[in-house]
């Protein structure tokens, strides 16, 4: 299965010819057919989040749209737009002769009760006229058909950027495994160099007192010592697990499906185990291991908040 990101952004267009006109008026005055546009935006949410922007003459089809969404989506910030033109070169078609008069009466009967009300100008004219002839249009089936093809649209977008995040997270798992394996040589020798160190000082302090018993019982203490260090600054634990949190988040990628929080939680242990190994570092390379390391984890975070 895919790993899909939850950006994408697909449209597409259909137009379909008005229903809503009698014979006479269809032989008068041919109406264009109307263009129904359609846009489906997606950006990275912690949830599924939808919104829509609808004509007045589509709003009734908002419930099977949000059905159609809610089925084949899980996460994301979703926005479907949808926009009602008229084909042809022209966006204006002749007004019917009927609904010029049907506007010329409704505006005697107001300015009847409204004297002080405005005359109706060729603007609001055309548009009521536009925007009745847009209405008597069956959309039903248009408009869901319409949307399942620019669904489409958008999942195959969120899959090909999820195989592009998917690809470069694995890459950033192949360095952090590198960055781990550099970091394993390093503790034996660290180690032994402090063991020498607290012996070497311990042999100076007792040097001055010349006491074979005491020196003795200070080289156990110095041994003692470097032991109790070499414990506090053991990373063995923190590369094993990091190791493991790898190991699950490459399963993941390569399984594919709704894994992105559980990426996210992966994210947040790596950075754990990564400051770990920071703050146990006896060294400048295990230092700067650490700070590669986290620079990588953080570069994945950043991709992991778009997968879905």
């Amino acid at each position: 299965m895919p790993v899909y990101s939850m950006t994408g952004y697909a449209s597409a267009q259909n137009a379909a010819s008005g229903t809503g006109a009698s014979a006479e008026e269809t032989a008068a005055h041919a109406p264009r057919p109307h263009r129904l546009g359609l846009e489906i935006r997606s950006v990275n949410s912690r949830f599924l989040d939808i919104s829509f922007r609808l004509p007045d003459e589509l709003r009734a089809l908002e419930p099977a749209l949000r059905s159609l969404l809610t089925a084949r989506l899980r996460r994301g910030k979703v926005e479907l737009r949808a926009a009602l033109g008229n084909e042809g070169s022209s966006p204006l078609q002749d007004p019917p002769a009927k609904l010029l008069q049907r506007l010329s009466f409704l505006q005697d009967c107001v300015r009847a009760w409204l004297p002080d009300a405005a005359p109706l100008t060729v603007a609001d004219t055309l548009r009521l006229c536009a925007n009745a002839q847009a209405g008597a249009e069956d959309w039903s089936a248009a408009v869901p058909a319409l949307a399942e093809q620019a669904l489409d649209a958008l999942l195959s977008a969120r899959e090909r950027e999820g195989t592009r995040l998917a690809a470069m997270l694995l890459e950033r798992v192949r360095q952090l495994r590198a960055l781990a394996r550099q970091a394993v040589p390093m503790l034996p020798s660290l180690v032994e160099q402090q063991r020498q160190r607290f012996l070497e000082r311990w042999q100076e302090a007792m040097a001055l007192t010349g006491d074979a018993v005491l020196s003795e019982t200070a080289r156990e203490r110095a041994l003692a010592d470097a032991t109790a260090y070499a414990l506090r600054i053991d990373v063995a634990e923190e590369i094993t697990r990091l190791d493991s949190h790898l190991d699950e988040t490459e399963r993941l990628l390569k399984k594919g499906g709704e894994v992105g929080k559980r990426l996210d939680f992966l994210i947040q242990e790596l950075h754990r185990e990564a400051n770990t190994l920071g703050a146990k570092s006896a060294a400048l390379e295990l230092t700067r291991v650490s700070l590669d390391m986290k620079v990588l984890i953080e570069q994945m975070r950043e991709q992991v908040q778009n997968i879905e």
